[in-house]
């Protein structure tokens, strides 16, 4: 059985730049779908951040994902889980 090595700043199949470009676009599909209105740093931010959220979500529920796709939908994924935790925690 073969492991990846990754370092702390990428994704199984994805480099940084794809970390990135991945970051991006989570950000900014989760955003339209809590529909906010954040910036490109913003929405880049709560992408990468939804990415290892969900890559560890994913991880307890034993969902293999590879490659952009399967990275991109776990970030979506985590970002939109955020941004909803983020706006319960504000209504308080």
């Amino acid at each position: 059985m073969m492991e990846t090595q990754m370092g702390f700043m990428a994704m199984p199949g994805v480099g940084f730049f794809g970390l990135l470009l991945i970051g991006i676009i989570a950000g900014y599909v989760a955003e339209r779908a809590m529909k906010r209105d954040h910036g490109l740093l913003t929405n880049m931010i709560v992408g990468i951040a939804g990415s290892f959220v969900g890559g560890a979500l994913a991880g307890v529920l034993n969902i293999n994902y590879y490659g952009f796709a399967g990275n991109l939908v776990v970030a979506v994924v985590g970002a939109i889980l955020i941004l909803w935790i983020f706006s319960r925690s504000k209504r308080g």
